[in-house]
C-alpha cells in the first residue's frame, strides 16, 4: 500500500500523485468524516468538488458510504476488492473513526496494507491513520455522535503510520496559537507528531 497524505484537498504534489496511480483507477471516495453535518446540500457540493478534483488527475471516483456497510463487514470487504484507490476526505476524525469501526473498515484496511493499492486523503482522512487519536480532541469535537449517542468514542487510530498529524498548521507564525495546545499534549505524552500546512503532502511508498 502506498500513502498520499494531504493537509487539504489534493495538495501541491499532484504530479507525484499521478505517478503513483495504479492501473485500476476506480476510486472509493469515503465521505463519512462529515456525517455530523445536517446540511445535505453543502455536503453534496463539497463531495462533488472533491470528486471533480480526483477526476482532474485521472481517477474514477465513486462514493463508498460506510454507513451502507454498518454490521456488514464481509460485504464491505468484497466491495473494496473492486477499487485500486481509496480516498478519505476530511471532517471530524472521531466521526470517521466511528464509521470505520461500525463498518469493519478498520480491520479490512490492515489486510489491504499488503496489496498494491493507493490510500489517499486529507485532514481527518490522514489523522485517522495514526496510532492514537488522543490529543486530536483539542481540534475536533469528540462529542459528535451522528450514529447514535450510545456509540463509544474510538481513541485508537488505524496505526498505518507511526506518528500523529496536525493538519492545517498556520503558515503565519503569529497564528500558531490554535495548534499550541495539541503540540503541548503530544510533547507531554511522548507522542511523535508532524505538522502539515495546507498544501503539504506526506508520501509513503
Amino acid at each position: 500500500m502506498q500513502l498520499y497524505l494531504s493537509s487539504i484537498g489534493l495538495g501541491r504534489e499532484t504530479h507525484k500523485l499521478k505517478e503513483m496511480l495504479p492501473e485500476n483507477r476506480l476510486t472509493a471516495y469515503i465521505p463519512n468524516a462529515i456525517d455530523y453535518s445536517s446540511d445535505i446540500s453543502r455536503r453534496n457540493k463539497s463531495n462533488g468538488q472533491d470528486m471533480d478534483d480526483l477526476r482532474s488527475v485521472g481517477l474514477d471516483p465513486e462514493i463508498l458510504d460506510l454507513r451502507d456497510y454498518f454490521g456488514k463487514k464481509d460485504n464491505l470487504e468484497s466491495a473494496l476488492e473492486n477499487f485500486g484507490v481509496i480516498w478519505v476526505r476530511g471532517g471530524n476524525v472521531f466521526v470517521l473513526r466511528q464509521a470505520m469501526r461500525l463498518s469493519g473498515f478498520d480491520a479490512i484496511i490492515k489486510k489491504l496494507k499488503k496489496r498494491a493499492i493507493l490510500y489517499g486523503g486529507y485532514s481527518a482522512g490522514v489523522c485517522v491513520l495514526s496510532p492514537t487519536l488522543h490529543g486530536l480532541d483539542l481540534m475536533d469535537d469528540v462529542s459528535q455522535k451522528p450514529y447514535g449517542d450510545d456509540i463509544e468514542t474510538v481513541w485508537e487510530g488505524l496505526g498505518l503510520i507511526d506518528f500523529s498529524v496536525i493538519p492545517h498548521y498556520p503558515s503565519n507564525p503569529l497564528e500558531t496559537d490554535s495548534a499550541k495546545p495539541i503540540i503541548q499534549y503530544f510533547v507531554d505524552n511522548g507522542i511523535t507528531f508532524r505538522t502539515m500546512r495546507d498544501g503539504d503532502v506526506i508520501i509513503i511508498e
